[in-house]
């Protein structure tokens, strides 16, 4: 762990590759040499702009990544993304293959890209992307993306582990307002509609323009200064706005690193995480104990056959755990 920890603060990918296949292995030997490693890298207290960013299907959340990503490497900053892929049922792996979807900034020495199977992770994240974010801030990276799984009534988890949460819109206006819950846009600091070029331009400003007027009906937030969040137009295939989209995200960084909402945010998300742990601790208490398995087993036939309601049987269980 004392070789890996040092490769991995001295930015080499390939340690950073193995160091995040560590923290996700399920195995309690593996689990062990995380947390070991992971509180070697503590000490370098390193920050990195977290990026959250979702969208909607198909509005092409890899591509903007790709270019996003090709800009800010050329700007001279390292850059990570963290792509969340939906898991197959079968093998437990990834489906969509972001990697291979971002081909051209896979190959710079300036970028990391890690796709990760959410393994039924609610929330729109892998079960273990928060430790990820944080051996990628270790190997002094600038800006870490996580792209989710994609909008949904789970996708909130992301909020809780990024400074700034993006939505990444299509063209549409009314019927992607609908379709989008409101709670996911209450969320969002910043909204870009993406495809903002060719004969979808016009129609990418007029959708800006909705979605400008919407977010002005949501309720004040104490993190944002006046102008924000804000909707704004984007093209990633001809790299339009993404200049000005990157401009934008560091004003408000800046603005809540100054006002004290940053460390405050992410002290906040730390709390949070630990609360997170202890529960999936308990989860896995209940699946690990042979003992408390067996109990659960006969408590759900007992519940099946209809010799107990499924609360009293719950309680009885959780009643072990004490």
């Amino acid at each position: 762990m004392d070789d890996l920890a040092e490769r991995v603060a001295a930015g080499d990918r390939r340690a950073l590759a193995r160091a995040v296949t560590l923290v996700e292995s399920t195995r309690l030997d593996h689990q062990e040499q995380a947390l070991a490693l992971l509180d070697q890298l503590r000490g370098l207290d390193r920050q990195a702009l977290r990026i959250g960013l979702s969208g909607t299907p198909g509005v092409g959340k890899s591509t903007f990544i790709e270019a996003f990503g090709m800009m800010l490497v050329k700007a001279g900053l390292r850059v990570a993304v963290l792509a969340v892929d939906p898991s197959s049922a079968r093998s437990g792996g990834s489906i969509l293959g972001d990697k291979t979807r971002m081909d051209r900034l896979s190959r710079e020495k300036g970028a990391f890209i890690r796709p990760s199977p959410s393994s039924a992770a609610l929330g729109g994240v892998a079960r273990r992307t928060r430790e990820a974010i944080s051996l990628c801030e270790a190997a002094a990276f600038d800006v870490v993306l996580i792209e989710t799984v994609g909008v949904g009534q789970s996708e909130t988890m992301v909020a809780q582990m990024c400074d700034l949460f993006v939505l990444l819109l299509a063209p549409g206006g009314g019927d992607d307002l609908q379709g989008v819950k409101r709670g996911i846009m209450e969320m969002a600091d910043i909204i870009l509609v993406n495809k903002a070029d060719g004969d979808l331009k016009t129609t990418a400003i007029r959708t800006v323009s909705d979605y400008a007027s919407a977010l002005m009906l949501l309720r004040k937030r104490p993190q944002d200064p006046d102008d924000f969040p804000k909707a704004l137009a984007v093209s990633a295939v001809e790299g339009g706005g993404l200049d000005q989209a990157w401009a934008e995200m560091q004003a408000l960084a800046d603005w809540r690193k100054a006002e004290g909402h940053w460390d405050r945010t992410r002290a906040a998300q730390a709390a949070h995480w630990f609360e997170q742990e202890v529960r999936e601790g308990l989860l896995a208490r209940l699946t690990q104990d042979a003992e408390i398995k067996a109990q659960m087993r006969n408590s759900a036939e007992a519940v099946a056959r209809g010799e107990a309601t499924a609360t009293a049987a719950a309680r009885a269980i959780l009643k072990q755990l004490r």
